[in-house]
């Protein structure tokens, strides 16, 4: 209860509203969000989470796992990423998905951080190859700093890289105003 009164009193002091379209979440999916423009995203990203008593997990280089952070990292549901491991992100992920009943994965991909006037970039699509491979479905959270709107509208099960990448731009677009960049997947 106090997780949730806290959550709703930082979309309140933020001047943010949020909405979460019912029977979207699922006990496993890789929840992916755009756009991430600053740590106010992050904040209110937490917020929501705790509003609707969601854990959430995170990929967090291992290398930051050390001293009094890794208590605090594991808290928040980081989780440890070993980039030089034999077995890749992908593979790491997909083995927590089939270990957990519930699992929660949060990802801000690459490429969605972007200042006001800076040019952006095709998103990374890492998100895309963990859920495919995981069997689990991508859940669609927007912030949008223009608007000072978000929430959680929509999922979309992995069948396809570039038809999903397709999908996912004109799902953000229509439902959010966001104007996703995604990457030319025929090179």
């Amino acid at each position: 209860m106090l997780k949730k009164l806290i959550g709703n009193a930082t979309f309140k002091l933020s001047g943010w509203s949020y909405h979460v379209e019912p029977d979207v979440l699922e006990n496993k999916q890789v929840i992916v969000g755009f756009e991430h423009t600053s740590m106010m995203d992050a904040v209110l990203s937490l917020a929501l989470f705790q509003i609707y008593d969601i854990k959430i997990h995170t990929l967090i280089k291992k290398e930051l796992f050390k001293g009094p952070f890794k208590p605090v990292l594991e808290a928040i549901g980081g989780i440890a990423v070993d980039r030089n491991s034999s077995k890749d992100i992908v593979s790491q992920m997909v083995e927590h998905f089939e270990k957990n009943e519930k699992f929660n994965l949060v990802i801000a991909p690459e490429a969605t951080r972007a200042k006001k006037d800076e040019a952006r970039k095709p998103i990374r699509t890492g998100f895309w190859h963990i859920a495919k491979a995981a069997n689990v479905p991508i859940v669609l959270m927007y912030a949008n700093s223009r608007t000072q709107k978000g929430g959680i509208f929509g999922k979309i099960y992995p069948t396809e890289l570039e038809h999903d990448l397709v999908l996912l731009k004109k799902l953000y677009k229509e439902h959010t105003g966001l104007d996703i960049i995604i990457p030319d997947t025929k090179k």
